[in-house]
């Protein structure tokens, strides 16, 4: 069968849901090609207030990882914005000159912010939230700066401003009326959240207009309509956004304030949809996520030719992600001369409820303080419920899980992802969830915000009945129901030896996706390293590759340095190198390393063999450096040979697998230069021993490491790390940092095991093991002939 073009502009939440829901559905019958403008993968943009509040990174919240796009087979190319679309040849254009021919195209530009027109709105300093990158750059503002200034008082303007908060930075929030949120709560309600963010450390400056952004080359403050002035180093503009339709509007397709959509998502051209914030849908664009995933939804179906009633419409809901603070929102906010109110003020506990009546019917709900209640209300008011419904169901002393068991299959559980109950019990039965976890994983119910979690648990109750276990084992992934130790188990018992294997005899229920094949890769491996062979096509792009892939598509090279030192032969072997490719940058690392930066994908085995060096290991879920002071050898105040033996460790345990990267370092006295309180192993040398600490971090979730042991001896100390680190390989979850691992574990069970001298040589038996078969993956590469042909020469992206 002849596969159709499926072209879809923008790699954002609505269109690629949209593509989800396609492979879903019929996956043989499109070629799919994907262009985003931004250099990552798929993620949750609703999110993005997290990662500014330090609270996840921007791993945590991708949505779809490269693998995903290379199994599907769709043809990504991430950076690329399309330029023009030409609907009579049906072919896009982009701005790296590529031309795409298309049968069908989907238009999922999403949205802009909106910049105020105010005098000084291109100074430095003046910032939009909205991309990954606007993230990026707020935290380093932080880095330098202290006074920031949000302008808008909505909810995207509170989540920046609560971000920066975390960020260490004194925050004002500009708001142009008198309450917080005004087109999601009525004034008692914003009053109360103002109340409670102010607690947190806010400052708020209602009902005033910005009339100048002052500063000369940089923002200084704001200049407000009154005369009045504060001072700021850093202005936010978070007062909405507008539908991003330039490029529908150049091809001749009919915009009006967004894209103009029938109940098909059917733009008045042929064979052209829009879909998500960029779309116009009866006159309403929407900007939430609910939304766009039902219009993506609809729009598969429509692609794959099933007809259904198309889409209607949704009632919109709103829940604040700002930490500490519960608030829910739908439908009708305020009373007019048509409503009746039900309605609950605990002054004392901070609980506000009200419910909105119209013609007898429930027309909305604004909830503040407790918001227990916000999808069985959400619910109802989509229902058009009597408030005798609702008023009967809250004095019931029915369970929770016989309230999920009474709504309807159409009705929501999940609101940030549109997901029905319906389709959770359809595939609880169908592929044997027992857990939120699989749950999540299988539908996406409970993938964004998590509110929903309760819910899904109820359902999974209601379905399962007595099978459903409150205090549920964590599968490995939707793809089964054992958990990982029940799967090590039966690796280990039924002697299984690849993926494959594993996955026909413990009978997965896929074909396996992302998250489970490189976890089985790499529990395989551990197990039994001398029998085991390596399944590259199940690990990561960056493993796979031996070199970090960057946003531009080209890749990362990072020679070994032991112990951070090099020589003059091999600066002038890597600066001949950076030359003669023309690499686009030479970076000394925080891992003491030089990283050249900007290779293209077939110059790397070349760049491999004539380095003649060792690899770093950058992109491995393994050791990756030891870093080091000068010590004793001429430092003043150096007490060991921090060199020496960061090189003794850095040569011992190189190559080696562990479930997640491992860093280390060696500081040759307690000025701790080499940064060892932040490492997973961090060794600091005092007068006459060696203290070594382990569970640092010094990423997004930053932990100090902890005192394990003292040795005087460093063969002792080289034993201990052998054992810690077997230990941490054999018991972790795969992709579980030590510093997690350290507190799920505790230090002191830890300590206890390790102090078992037999163990500790159980341990280092094992990874002697383990280490005795590794081999160089840049020498092993550039010498397998196949693996040259089918990675570094064949585009498959």
């Amino acid at each position: 069968m002849i596969k159709q073009k499926l072209v879809l502009i923008g790699n954002g939440m609505a269109g690629v849901r949209a593509v989800e829901e396609v492979l879903k559905i019929n996956p043989e019958n499109f070629e799919i090609t994907i262009f985003g403008t931004e250099p990552y993968p798929n993620y949750n943009r609703i999110q993005l207030s997290k990662v500014l509040q330090g609270g996840t990174s921007v791993s945590d919240i991708t949505l779809n990882e490269w693998e995903w796009y290379e199994d599907n087979k769709i043809r990504f190319y991430p950076g690329e914005s399309v330029t023009s679309i030409n609907t009579k040849t049906q072919s896009v254009s982009t701005d790296k000159g590529r031309i795409e021919s298309y049968d069908q195209l989907i238009i999922a530009t999403g949205s802009n912010p909106f910049m105020l027109p105010l005098p000084g709105a291109d100074k430095e300093g003046v910032k939009a939230f909205r991309n990954i990158k606007d993230c990026e750059e707020m935290i380093e503002y932080s880095k330098r700066y202290k006074k920031a200034a949000v302008i808008g008082g909505g909810l995207l303007g509170l989540e920046a401003a609560r971000g920066l908060l975390n960020l260490g930075m004194e925050v004002d929030v500009i708001h142009i009326y008198d309450y917080l949120m005004e087109r999601q709560l009525d004034r008692t309600a914003g009053k109360l959240l103002q109340v409670e963010l102010e607690k947190q450390g806010m400052n708020f400056i209602l009902q005033k207009n910005t009339a100048e952004i002052t500063g000369r080359k940089h923002v200084t403050g704001l200049k407000f309509s009154d005369g009045s002035k504060i001072k700021a180093d850093l202005v936010v503009m978070a007062v909405g956004i507008k539908p991003n339709v330039a490029l529908a509007q150049e091809a001749g397709i009919p915009v009006n304030r967004g894209i103009i959509v029938n109940d098909y998502l059917e733009t008045e051209i042929p064979n052209v949809f829009a879909v998500g914030e960029c779309a116009e849908h009866r006159g309403i664009a929407y900007g939430l996520v609910a939304p766009l995933y039902q219009q993506g939804q609809v729009l598969a179906k429509r692609l794959c030719g099933i007809r259904d009633e198309g889409y209607q419409g949704s009632v919109l809901s709103t829940q604040l992600k700002v930490s500490g603070v519960d608030v829910f929102s739908a439908g009708k906010i305020n009373e007019d001369e048509s409503t009746k109110v039900y309605k609950t003020y605990d002054d004392w506990n901070g609980v506000y409820k009200k419910v909105l009546i119209e013609n007898g019917k429930i027309a909305g709900a604004v909830l503040f303080g407790d918001t227990k209640d916000g999808n069985k209300l959400f619910n109802f008011i989509k229902n058009e419920s009597r408030i005798e419904e609702y008023l009967e169901s809250s004095q019931s002393v029915i369970s929770e899980v016989n309230t999920v068991a009474d709504m309807s299959d159409d009705e929501l559980i999940c609101g940030c992802n549109g997901v029905t109950k319906g389709s959770i019990v359809e595939a609880i039965k169908a592929n044997g969830l027992t857990t939120v976890d699989q749950v999540k994983g299988c539908t996406n119910a409970s993938r964004s915000c998590g509110g929903c979690k309760s819910l899904v648990s109820d359902l999974l109750a209601c379905t399962l009945g007595d099978q459903y276990q409150a205090d549920q084992k964590e599968a490995i992934c939707g793809c089964t129901t054992l958990s990982r130790d029940e799967v090590l188990a039966e690796i280990r018992e039924k002697g299984l030896t690849h993926i494959r294997e594993v996955m026909n005899v413990l009978e997965w229920k896929t074909d396996g996706c992302s998250k489970c094949k490189p976890a089985l890769n790499y529990y395989l491996g551990m197990i039994d390293p001398l029998k085991y062979q390596d399944e590259k096509e199940a690990r990561y792009v960056n493993e796979r590759m031996h070199a970090n892939i960057q946003k531009d598509g080209t890749y990362s090279v990072v020679p070994r340095m032991y112990g951070g030192v090099t020589t003059s032969e091999d600066l002038r072997k890597i600066a001949d190198v950076a030359d003669k490719y023309k690499v686009g940058m030479i970076k000394v690392t925080g891992g003491q390393r030089i990283d050249l930066l900007g290779v293209y994908k077939e110059d790397l085995p070349k760049i491999w063999a004539e380095l003649d060096m060792p690899s770093g290991s950058a992109y491995s879920k393994g050791l990756r450096t030891v870093k080091t002071c000068v010590g004793e050898s001429y430092c003043r105040f150096g007490t060991q040979d921090s060199i020496g033996m960061g090189i003794r460790l850095e040569k011992k345990f190189e190559g080696l697998n562990t479930p997640h990267k491992v860093k280390m370092a060696v500081s040759a006295c307690p000025r701790n230069c080499a940064e060892s309180g932040i490492k997973d192993v961090g060794i600091v040398g005092v007068e006459g021993a060696w203290e070594m600490y382990v569970g640092g971090n010094g990423g997004t979730h930053l932990r100090e490491a902890d005192l394990l042991f003292k040795f005087k001896d460093g063969d002792d100390l080289v034993e201990m790390i052998g054992a810690f680190l077997q230990y941490y390989r054999e018991s972790a979850k795969y992709l579980e940092r030590t510093s997690a691992w350290v507190d799920r574990l505790g230090l002191e069970h830890i300590r206890e095991v390790l102090s078992d001298e037999l163990m500790v040589k159980e341990f280092n038996n094992r990874i002697n093991e383990a280490l005795s078969v590794v081999q160089d993956p840049w020498n092993e590469a550039i010498h397998n002939k196949n693996l040259l042909r089918d990675l570094y020469q064949t585009v498959k992206i």
